[in-house]
């Protein structure tokens, strides 16, 4: 009997291979023959899941924001206990700041869509066409926690839940770009982002 292909298996090794191509070499040298030499496929095969390189980016870009969220489940499930405000903010935040070599290489691979889409408007227009922007979509996320901690008195009334989110979501993302520069270790990150929480949640 043939071989049963799960495409999703198969989407997902090209998708990893354009991170890995991204992360090292940068986002402009995805090229589908280039990204067919490193996921060890044909290039006909790449080219029967994304007909052009902006399918292939904006597929790519999702399955990355998809395995940001993998993490964060898992995060809650060694958690053992329903997540709290504090809790979910802190393993969201968490999420997006390198722990290991493969948070590392997403990471590197978000900040190599990002400094592509500056000059490059086809990447641009690529990770726009994924939906919403991971910045805006964890901006949302914690301004709402934020809002539920107030209105249950663990953090002080009249904070301005979106102001706050956005200085936690920006705190995360510099402090991400400083572990991929190697000017910061995973432990001070973290430990900066847990000192921030504890001044938010400080008693009032």
């Amino acid at each position: 009997m043939p071989k049963r292909v799960d495409h999703e298996v198969r989407r997902r090794q090209i998708a990893e291979a354009v991170w890995r191509i991204a992360a090292s070499r940068g986002l402009p040298a995805a090229t589908l023959r280039e990204v067919a030499v490193e996921a060890g496929v044909s290039m006909r095969l790449v080219q029967y899941y994304f007909e052009t390189k902006e399918q292939l980016l904006v597929s790519a870009f999702q399955q990355l924001t998809a395995a940001f969220g993998e993490r964060m489940r898992e995060r809650f499930a060694e958690l053992g206990r329903a997540p709290g405000p504090r809790d979910v903010m802190g393993i969201c935040l968490a999420a997006v700041l390198p722990a290991d070599e493969r948070s590392l290489m997403m990471s590197r691979v978000q900040s190599a869509y990002f400094a592509a889409s500056l000059t490059d408007p086809a990447i641009a227009a690529a990770a726009g066409a994924a939906g919403t922007p991971p910045p805006t979509a964890l901006e949302n996320l914690l301004a709402a926690q934020i809002e539920l901690a107030v209105a249950a008195g663990d953090v002080p009334a009249g904070v301005d839940a979106m102001l706050e989110a956005r200085g936690l979501a920006a705190l995360g993302a510099g402090l991400a770009s400083m572990v991929v520069a190697g000017l910061r270790t995973p432990a001070e990150a973290a430990e900066t982002v847990e000192y921030r929480l504890g001044e938010l949640f400080r008693s009032r």
